[in-house]
């Protein structure tokens, strides 16, 4: 057990250390994603014909191979945790802009005519009245955008030990000590299950107006649209 906890010093992190290194590698691209995606959504949502064009866009750029992404990125960013977070930023797009819009467009038309009859502007329907009743959904894309990039980050290992956990998969085959390759994957996989409890807590604190029936029905059907088009397993093996 202690050779399991025991990190090669080349690391220069804890075991803890490179969990919290994890960590913040994986959620900042995901928050600058939803920064990002936020206005996306609403332009599509505005201008509908924008819709198909943007997410043809957005899945095109998730279908690139991280590996490829980095030799580009490489050269301005360098071997540093900003080479990885950059793609996973924009991977996140193709799930978290049909989650919002999606949710954005469940808004009821008399909701929004009760809102343009209050006096509230394009700018504040969007932010008072649509993203709170659109929460459900976007949390529902955030839950696999997270997920995705908790799995993906550990590919940085190949730029110059920038894959937090995923550089113990490295040192497993340098060292032969193949215990660091299972505290590798059993630790991603449980950071990704609690961030996911995590997110499931958040939705059901912003949503008390919803019965808590009405929430897991919700939250079924906004989880079935937000899926990716590509599996997130599938995209572990980038």
């Amino acid at each position: 057990m202690n050779r399991f906890f025991d990190i090669p010093s080349d690391l220069q992190h804890s075991w803890f250390g490179l969990i919290g290194l994890h960590l913040r590698e994986a959620l900042l691209p995901v928050l600058a994603g939803l920064a990002v995606a936020l206005p996306i959504a609403q332009i599509c949502v505005r201008f509908r014909w924008l819709y198909a064009p943007v997410l043809g866009v957005t899945t095109v750029l998730y279908a690139i191979p991280s590996l490829a992404f980095f030799v580009v990125l490489i050269d301005y960013t360098g071997q540093t945790e900003l080479t990885v977070m950059i793609p996973l930023a924009v991977y996140s797009l193709v799930v978290l802009v049909p989650a919002i819009v999606d949710g954005v467009r469940s808004v009821p038309q008399e909701t929004l005519a009760a809102a343009t009859a209050m006096g509230l502007g394009p700018v504040r329907r969007y932010v008072q009245v649509q993203l709170p009743i659109a929460v459900p959904a976007i949390i529902a894309g955030l839950r696999v955008a997270t997920v995705s990039s908790i799995s993906l980050v550990s590919v940085g290992m190949l730029i110059g030990n920038q894959g937090a956990l995923g550089n113990l998969l490295h040192d497993a085959n340098i060292y032969h000590r193949p215990e660091l390759a299972v505290n590798s994957v059993l630790t991603t996989a449980a950071l990704a299950v609690l961030v996911d409890g995590a997110l499931v807590l958040v939705r059901l604190l912003l949503t008390p107006w919803m019965p808590r029936a009405t929430r897991r029905a919700r939250a079924k059907s906004t989880d079935a649209r937000s899926e990716p088009a590509v599996p997130a397993l599938e995209d572990a093996a980038r």
